[in-house]
This record gives C-alpha cells, structure tokens and sequence, in this order.
C-alpha cells in the first residue's frame, strides 16, 4: 500500500488530493509543524535526509520532491488517468508544467514569504521581488487564457501541481489582478477530491504561515 508522509500547510497537500483523485488506497501519516518556527518535526528527517514533505512510501521506494511523486503516482497507479497520452502535444505542456511550478514558480513566492518577516529590513529587494511574482502570474494567466484547465481541456495532475503555487499568490493577495486564474483555483477547490483531502489531512492556510 502506498504510504505518504503528510505536513500540515505544505506541498504534501496537492499529492493527497491526487491520491484521493485516483481513488487509491494508501496509509496517511500525519506530521504538525512547531507551533513557534513552523518548521517540520525532527521526525520526518527519518523518513527522508531533508526531513521535508511530502515523502512518498511504496513496494520499498522512498520518494520525495512533489513533481517526482506525482509523476511517479500517476505512471504506475494512475492506469492512463490524470495525464495525456505520452506520444501526444499535450503531454510534453503537462510535463512541462509539473516542472515549472517548483522549478520556477515557487521561488519568488517563497523568496516572500521569508522575507514577510523582516519587516523594514527587507524593503530593498520588494520592487524585485514583485517584478518576478507578476511575470510568473501573467504568464499563468495568459496561458490558462479561458480554458477550464491548463493542458487541452482536460483536468491533469498539471492542474494538482500548479495549485500549490497560486495558493501560495492567494495568501499574499497577489491574485486580484488576475480573475481567470482566481476562478481557476476556485473550480479546483470544490472538486469533490479535493475536499476528501481537506477531510483526511485536516485544514490547510497558508497565509497561516505569513503570521508566524
């Protein structure tokens, strides 16, 4: 059975919610970040080196990095679901868009994140760091257009992946600007699988994660 090693407010959240899209049966071990630091618990770095989520258990495979696991779930449990068919256009858009949220995406929102808690100190580099989140953000939007999904017209594991990085824009109220890509991530939210997972993994804020 597969085994996922889940965190709360994290990127563990978007490869329970592909488990639950594909109906499997797999064990969900639950970890809580410190009160205080809102780092991960020590006890994940038994699981995997980095001590990070979401680590991904299966037939003796220890799996990290959010792009890999969902890719991994999908080729070998996702019986042709969740991703065009490999010799097709469409699906080198959906590998390139499994990339690009953590490759690309992720960093300037991250970069915000941390640096929400400097305050003052770090006014120099905002007008960057802003730059880089409406690049990021237009290109989204552009390329979701008026599609429902971002790869043909079909919901993909893409879709699961590059939530995570406009969840990430909503918590800093950087999706205003951009109603195309706030409708999206609303059609995603209320997909029935996707409640399952708030259900199973418990709440999920990550503007929490801005207060600490």
């Amino acid at each position: 059975m597969l085994k996922l090693h889940h965190l709360n407010h994290s990127r563990s959240q978007r490869v329970l919610w592909l488990l639950e899209e594909l109906g499997l049966d797999y064990e969900l071990i639950s970890y809580q970040r410190d009160s205080k630091t809102g780092l991960a618990p020590p006890e994940l770095k038994s699981v995997h080196p980095l001590g990070k989520a979401p680590v991904l258990e299966d037939a003796g495979r220890v799996i990290a990095e959010s792009g890999a696991i969902i890719d991994y779930v999908v080729r070998r449990h996702g019986q042709g679901r969740l991703a065009p068919p490999p010799d097709s256009l469409e699906f080198d858009a959906y590998v390139e868009w499994l990339h690009y949220a953590e490759g690309s995406a992720m960093l300037p929102f991250m970069l915000g994140l941390y640096l929400s808690r400097l305050g003052e100190a770090a006014a120099p580099v905002m007008p960057r760091l802003g730059s880089e989140v409406s690049n990021h953000l237009g290109y989204l939007s552009s390329a979701l257009g008026e599609h429902e999904y971002l790869v043909g017209d079909t919901f993909t594991a893409a879709d699961i992946q590059i939530s995570f990085v406009l969840e990430a824009a909503q918590s800093s109220n950087a999706l205003a600007r951009y109603p195309n890509l706030g409708a999206y991530l609303q059609r995603m939210h209320t997909r029935p699988a996707y409640q399952r997972a708030l259900t199973r993994g418990g709440p999920f804020d990550l503007s929490a994660m801005r207060k600490r």
